[in-house]
């Protein structure tokens, strides 16, 4: 009908537009004029020929001035081809049915194809769309829906299906589209309706899609897998025969809820990162692996991939055919089966490895060697050389030119990767000489990561380094903790012969005083050694901290703002509270140390899970929970070299005499003593931060009913006299000599001995009359827990006391469980041994 039309115009069925009422409007106001003056004349009236006369008169002047005024060029006639007869013979030739109505539902205009489609061949025909489809039970519903639409000036559109046509020239159900949409125009509003014969356009769409489904159903049983993914991973779409080979529920089954790594085994991952497709999205790249099924079968298949872009160039999905591999059937031959056995253990392989050119350039190579060196490398579409570090590539060079001579026995190549994340490997090289097959394998690079065992070699040599430190150190305080013990019972014993108004008594005073510093800096060494005396408790971090708050402010001085910040319900450690208090002292002080123009010290506690340790990257930590202290400060940072030493004993970065060098150290061993861990992070220019791990501690019900004693506080004034025999063993004799007097003077019986065996002839001759033995721990021959251990099997309620400088912990372990002992930590004075043996006297 469109090509019949083309060139003829059709007359609309219904036409009562604006334009033929202008002309109308015309007629009727000259024949109007006509009429009055008609009237006038035949009345007889005197001035109806005059009012005749001038009509006709007007009439010719306005003819006579309209005649010069197109001869000038004054006026102009619009042709046939205005805008509105342009828009009236588009919709008179339009082959969509259109229908205008005004506000009150009547017709103003209907064009010819409109009346085709209706059935309307006569302007009384034509009836509205609601009048004609209201009736129709499967039209019914749209069409009101579009009169109610109309009503509110809202434009809409529906499509529905009839038994017969409304044109009575087709036989069998048709499909129609009608619309509505507000119509604005200098007649007021109205609607334009729409109506056209969908029926040729729908069986298009119903042969499409069987079609599709068609061409889906046998890709679905096709004898060959096939998904699509994107870049993630994530499955589009999987027919039927991979579903099944995989165990997956079609019928549950949602485009990208899963993703294909779940059906590739582990060590296979790296295969599927994006590749050469990447590159040329018309690449077709073969992949061989196995497949994991929902039971945990393994399916060797060959995976054929090719990639895709998008309208806008990014790379879409990727469509992948997989073969099925699997050895079953008669039709596998063995050089297949041994095919795919080599390839499931060239797969599997942790190693990496990597078939190479004679240029270097990787020909084929495993998952492990792809997640090592990038998945860009094992493609071939990288140089080795691209992921090692410069001086790493000319050692592996040379290997592979040795490789490529043919040359047996070459060394192994320890190298670092480059990365976000770098990894230390050590590269295996050796020459293949014996493969023609065109495939340009001319050597085999084989790779292990030993980033691991790098660290724990590095940690180990760090362990070993801190840990000869210490016994260094230990040995050390040992010994002077001896010569402060004879010191300070020299100075004592003088002081007591001097009043204070002596000349002398002033010089003992500071001998004494000196005597105490050393032994706190013995102390010092002791803690950097782990061998410190400590008395851990149930402590609760944040409140320790917060009693701490005035005596940090005064630490840290007017120019610097201290900022505490604290997680709730922190879990409680055990730890000495003086011992802690110590390890937050000394970190404040370095802080301010560290802010020489003020700043701010952040103090902040919190817990971190077990699931957590493993953010922090900090290898020596164990598992388990722990409640962590951070403190921070902002000054300059320190460099590496300094963060690798700052808690050995006696380095310091301070000018000299502002130092000891044993702050940190001390504060290293009482945290490590306290089965923690203290790491630093330091940035030049940004700060420092010191972070401290203590494990969770987990009370029992005892425990938490328990209240802890207070310390026993001895007054000045107490009787420490007594007549008890006691046996004091020690090996160096001016340290013997000193307690021995100390006793004596206080009224104890005092027997002596020099070392384990000669107090146990002590014992034997006095009979066993000994109400207390106070001994020295490391000693010749026979040392103080062994001494205990064979005197009390003749005497198991002997009381006993301990005198070392190491902590108490350091040899109680080697006692039996349950053993009951008084320890005194030396340095000590006359009256701390005094106190001690009266306080185990009276238990």
């Amino acid at each position: 009908m469109n090509g019949a039309l083309a060139g003829v115009r059709e007359k609309p069925l219904v036409d009562r537009s604006t334009s033929a009422g202008v002309v109308r409007r015309l007629l009727l106001l000259g024949g109007a004029l006509l009429f009055f003056a008609a009237g006038l004349t035949l009345v007889g009236h005197s001035y109806g020929a005059y009012a005749l006369l001038a009509i006709f008169a007007v009439l010719a002047m306005i003819g006579i001035a309209t005649i010069f005024a197109v001869a000038l060029g004054l006026v102009a006639f619009a042709g046939k081809s205005g805008d509105g007869s342009i828009a009236k013979d588009f919709l008179d030739t339009l082959d969509v049915g259109t229908l205008v109505v005004d506000g009150k539902g009547r017709i103003i205009y209907a064009n010819h194809a409109y009346g085709q489609t209706t059935g309307a061949a006569a302007a009384p025909e034509v009836k509205t769309l609601e009048r004609l489809l209201s009736r129709e039970r499967d039209a019914s519903e749209a069409i009101y829906r579009l009169g109610n639409l109309a009503r509110e000036n809202i434009g809409g559109q529906e499509e529905f299906r009839l038994a017969r046509s409304l044109s009575g020239d087709e036989t069998g159900p048709r499909w129609y589209r009608t619309s509505v949409r507000p119509m604005k125009g200098t007649g007021g509003a109205a609607q334009a309706w729409q109506i056209a014969d969908i029926t040729a356009e729908r069986d298009e769409q119903e042969t499409f899609f069987q079609d599709l489904q068609h061409a889906i159903d046998y890709l679905d049983h096709a004898p060959a897998g096939f998904f699509a993914s994107d870049r993630a991973g994530r499955i589009a779409y999987i027919n039927a025969t991979l579903a099944d080979w995989l165990g997956i529920d079609l019928v549950s089954f949602r485009p990208n809820s899963r993703s294909i790594a779940e059906f590739v085994a582990p060590e296979a991952l790296a295969l599927l990162d994006v590749g050469a497709e990447e590159e040329d999205p018309n690449a077709v790249s073969a992949i061989d692996l196995d497949l994991l099924g929902a039971s945990g079968r393994r399916l060797p298949a060959r995976l054929l991939r090719c990639g895709g872009r998008g309208p806008d160039g990014a790379l879409g999905l990727t469509r992948t055919i997989v073969l099925n591999r699997s050895l079953e059937g008669d039709g596998a031959s063995a050089l297949e089966a041994a095919e795919v056995r080599f390839t499931r253990f060239f797969n599997s392989s942790p190693m990496a490895i990597a078939a190479l050119s004679e240029a270097g350039e990787v020909v084929r190579a495993n998952p492990a060697f792809a997640k090592m060196f990038g998945q860009t490398v094992s493609s071939g579409s990288g140089r080795i050389a691209d992921g090692l570090r410069s001086e790493s590539w000319e050692a592996l060079r040379q290997a592979l030119t040795l490789a490529a001579r043919h040359q047996a026995g070459i060394p192994s190549v320890d190298a670092e990767l480059t990365g976000d994340n770098p990894r230390s490997v050590r590269l295996y090289v050796s020459a293949v000489s014996d493969v023609h097959d065109g495939s340009g394998e001319a050597v085999i690079l084989y790779g292990v990561d030993i980033t691991d065992q790098r660290a724990l070699e590095d940690q180990f040599a760090k362990s070993q380094k801190m840990q000869a430190i210490g016994n260094l150190a230990g040995g050390i305080a040992h010994d002077f903790n001896n010569v402060l013990t004879i010191i300070t019972a020299s100075v004592d014993f003088l002081l007591l012969n001097h009043r204070a108004g002596d000349p002398s008594f002033q010089d003992l005073l500071l001998i004494k005083q000196s005597a105490n510093r050393a032994a706190s800096l013995v102390r010092q060494l002791l803690a950097y050694s782990r061998r410190q005396t400590m008395r851990p408790k149930m402590l609760n971090l944040t409140d320790v901290i917060a009693d701490m708050h005035l005596l940090l402010k005064r630490i840290s001085g007017d120019l610097v703002k201290l900022e505490r910040h604290h997680a709730r319900d922190l879990w409680p450690v055990m730890a000495d509270i003086g011992q802690f208090e110590q390890v937050i002292t000394n970190l404040v002080q370095n802080a301010r140390d560290a802010m020489v123009d003020g700043g701010t010290i952040t103090i902040s506690t919190r817990n971190v899970a077990e699931e957590e340790i493993k953010r922090f990257g900090y290898a020596e930590m164990s598992e388990g929970d722990f409640a962590l202290v951070e403190v921070t400060d902002i000054g300059g940072g320190m460099p590496d070299s300094v963060a690798e030493r700052i808690f050995e004993p006696f380095f310091t970065t301070k000018e000299i005499g502002k130092g000891t060098g044993l702050g940190l150290s001390m504060v290293y061993g009482i945290v490590k003593q306290s089965g923690g861990f203290i790491f630093v992070d330091s940035v030049v220019g940004k700060g420092t931060t010191f972070r401290i791990f203590l494990p969770r501690h987990f009370p029992s019900e005892a425990a938490l009913a328990k209240v802890e004693a207070g310390p026993v506080i001895v007054s000045a004034k107490a009787d420490l006299s007594g007549t008890a025999s006691i046996l004091l063993v020690e090996d160096e004799d001016h340290v013997r000599a000193g307690n021995v007097r100390a006793l004596k003077m206080r009224g104890y019986e005092v027997h002596e001995a020099a070392s384990g065996v000669e107090a146990l002839d002590v014992m034997e001759q006095l009979e066993g009359r000994i109400d207390l033995v106070v001994s020295d721990v490391v000693m010749p021959e026979m040392d103080g827990p062994t001494l205990l251990r064979e005197m009390r099997k003749a005497r198991p309620d002997l009381k006993f006391i301990f005198v070392s400088g190491y902590a108490e912990d350091a040899f109680a372990k080697n006692l039996p469980e349950g053993e009951k002992f008084g320890f005194l930590a030396k340095p000590f004075s006359l009256r701390d041994l005094a106190i001690a043996v009266k306080e185990m006297l009276d238990q």
